[in-house]
């Protein structure tokens, strides 16, 4: 078995996710074979996995930070990375996804009940992923200091303590109190769990670190703990994907630039890192609108993204008014896409007999295609490799959707994948649907696209710019960081 450290976080949201990453890929610059895990992971941004073994398979899910840490990794990706993901549905109520394959559904109180049973396929993965490595690096999921989740955790020390993998605790400076937050999580720990935890790191730290000299040495009076050092705010992290929605709420404009494009918040967004690619074009402003906010009158193309609910949000659509707002945008000649779920909520209604998604069954779409979704159980979870129909460009991306779309717009389709046609297009040419992903990282299919926009773009290497950010993550964090003894530490 490999040996492994875990990187556990006083919080959400303090960058635990990139820290990974960044050391994945500092561990692999140093010859060392080295794979990413997270037991359990929350998220709607998933990316499609191979499920060893298992030949008629499509693929499995996993989250989409678990795809990116096997990127830094220089591997597959495998569903035994992310065992256990969930997929927030309602605002008490998940999917769960178990070695990538669908469990079932749950609410929270009744997950708690299943952590048990979910924890043999953690150890099961656990043993599969360190079979080949000579080092593991693991991602815990919100915070050890939750003690009244302690008793079934599965994510944190719960993991740690079962397997024995010793703790870096990671503070975000960046949102305050980080003392309290080290010193209290040193607190609050029983002592069971507080043993595991070998030191700490400060992460997101902006000036002159110096200053903070004195709250290090306050953090080793009330703790004890070794601080492995501390992490100034990454600029190369904005180039990476990223994997929770709370981000969202973090994007500012970039500034006038010659296409804006608007992205409407979806309540369950999903795998809105398919717009990554074109955040990164310099002639490209995009612009994520929240609840409440009306569409941009002076946007050239609206993308819809995927959605966990397509139902529930495309009813939310409506009571934001962005139906109104992207009528409008039509009748001034404005494109839309639509990925998924988005793709989805663009036909003429879309029907969930089997109540599926929840209890409302039907909705009436936007009708800016002609097409009619229904629901399905089976759920489609492949990577595929096709053809843009419009551009007759290669496309590379994957699929993780419910639902069958027909009507007459298919008959004009977006995408062949597998041979079989893909999304509708409409009779004018500037409303799209595909149930592909990834859509966007063709770096030749986004220059034409963009240039039939009358946008200059293209000429930008998508992928290869995601690994120099890895590249240039791990460098910063081999700057700051004693790794030699966050490494050495791993057992």
């Amino acid at each position: 078995m490999a040996k492994a450290i875990m990187l556990q976080g006083t919080g959400s949201d303090v960058g635990k996710t990139v820290l990974v990453a960044g050391l994945c890929r500092a561990a692999k610059k140093r010859g060392l074979k080295v794979r990413p895990f997270k037991p359990q992971n929350m998220s709607n941004n998933a990316a499609v996995a191979d499920i060893p073994g298992d030949n008629n398979h499509g693929g499995g899910e996993i989250g989409r930070a678990q795809w990116l840490q096997a990127i830094a990794c220089g591997v597959a990706p495998s569903v035994h990375m992310n065992p256990v993901l969930l997929k927030p549905q309602t605002d008490v109520g998940a999917q769960v996804i178990v070695q990538g394959k669908v469990f079932g559904e749950a609410r929270a109180r009744d997950y708690q009940a299943l952590k048990g049973r979910l924890m043999d396929a953690v150890l099961d993965s656990w043993g599969k992923v360190g079979e080949d490595a000579d080092l593991v690096i693991v991602e815990g999921a919100g915070s050890p200091a939750e003690i009244n989740l302690r008793s079934r955790d599965i994510a944190n020390m719960g993991f740690a303590t079962r397997a024995n993998v010793p703790v870096v605790l990671v503070g975000d400076i960046d949102r305050g109190g980080v003392i309290a937050s080290v010193a209290g999580t040193h607190l609050i720990l029983p002592e069971e769990d507080r043993r595991m935890i070998v030191g700490y790191l400060i992460n997101k730290f902006r000036g002159d670190v110096s200053l903070f000299d004195d709250g290090l040495k306050a953090i080793e009076t009330f703790t004890g703990w070794r601080c492995f050092g501390v992490v100034p705010w990454l600029k190369a992290a904005a180039r990476l994907p990223s994997e929770d929605s709370v981000v969202l709420e973090r994007l500012v404009s970039g500034g006038k630039r010659a296409l804006k494009v608007a992205v409407p918040m979806l309540g369950r967004i999903a795998n809105f890192d398919d717009l990554d690619p074109l955040k990164a074009e310099p002639q490209v402003e995009v612009v994520f609108v929240p609840p409440g906010k009306p569409l941009p009158a002076d946007a050239g193309l609206v993308v819809i993204p995927g959605s966990k609910s397509t139902i529930g949000d495309l009813l939310k659509f409506r009571e934001n008014g962005w139906d109104r707002d992207i009528a409008v945008h039509r009748k001034r000649g404005g494109h839309v896409v639509g990925i998924c779920g988005g793709f989805q909520m663009l036909g003429r209604m879309v029907r969930d007999p089997d109540g599926i998604e929840g209890s409302i069954t039907e909705a009436e779409g936007l009708g800016l295609l002609d097409i009619e979704t229904v629901m399905e159980p089976e759920k489609t979870v492949r990577n595929v490799r096709a053809r843009s129909v419009p551009f007759d460009l290669p496309l590379e991306g994957y699929e993780i959707h419910l639902g069958r779309t027909t009507g007459p717009d298919t008959m004009r389709p977006s995408a062949i994948i597998n041979g079989v046609e893909d999304g509708a297009v409409s009779t004018d040419g500037k409303v799209l649907g595909t149930y592909m992903h990834g859509l966007f990282g063709a770096d030749g299919f986004r220059g034409k696209f963009l240039e039939s926009l009358g946008v200059k773009g293209g000429g930008i290497d998508y992928r290869a710019d995601v690994e120099r950010a890895l590249d240039d993550v791990a460098a910063e964090l081999e700057t700051h960081l004693d790794c030699d003894a966050i490494f050495g530490l791993a057992r």
